[in-house]
């Protein structure tokens, strides 16, 4: 009996959780979809696309990994960060006030994005990196941290830096969403009346 050597495995038979692991040493659930465990090497900061975009706009490079799925950007930050986040928000003022803001810690999930360069299943909203994790670089030290705010670390991403701006853009979001949708309204009950 002959016996034959397989063909080399191209990283795509491997899967998105192998690259995650080898590549980044993150933790992962196997899918479909693949998850990225959270609060083990990083927390994720949750938020409508519409706030995020103008976060990273105000923050520029102060700010890590990004990935984008449907219409939520979820910016990745230092492990513990989900913890804090309450106490930020009531400590920034924002506390009491309805915010489509979240965090994702330990025991958390997020869907994995398709690896940097690999070919995507093409799905709407499907995750996708808008700023991709490097590997074989330390990623973690580049995350947004507290500790950068009491240490004073300049350059350093800052978390306090990143929930205020991710706190005003969200409620500025909301609050143009409410005027659109009042707006809207208005215009069906003023076509309502003329049809009448």
């Amino acid at each position: 009996m002959a016996f034959t050597v397989p063909l080399p495995r191209s990283p795509l038979e491997d899967g998105p959780a192998r690259w995650y692991a080898h590549e980044l040493g993150w933790a992962t659930v196997e899918g479909p979809p693949v998850q990225l465990v959270t609060g083990l090497r990083f927390d994720v900061l949750e938020m409508p696309a519409v706030a995020g975009r103008e976060v990273l706009r105000r923050m520029g490079g102060a700010v890590g990994p990004v990935a984008l799925m449907g219409r939520r950007m979820r910016l990745l930050v230092a492990a513990g960060s989900a913890e804090e986040l309450p106490g930020l928000l009531d400590w920034l003022e924002w506390g009491g006030i309805t915010l489509d803001l979240a965090a994702l810690g330990a025991g958390g999930r997020m869907t994995a994005p398709i690896p940097p360069g690999w070919s995507g299943s093409g799905a709407p909203g499907a995750a996708v990196w808008l700023r991709a994790p490097e590997p074989g670089r330390e990623v973690e030290s580049s995350l947004p941290a507290l500790q950068t705010a009491v240490r004073g670390d300049a350059g350093a991403p800052c978390l306090v830096r990143l929930v205020a701006a991710a706190a005003g853009e969200c409620h500025r979001a909301r609050l143009l969403g409410a005027r659109t949708r009042g707006q809207a309204s208005r215009q069906l009950t003023g076509q309502r009346f003329a049809s009448s």
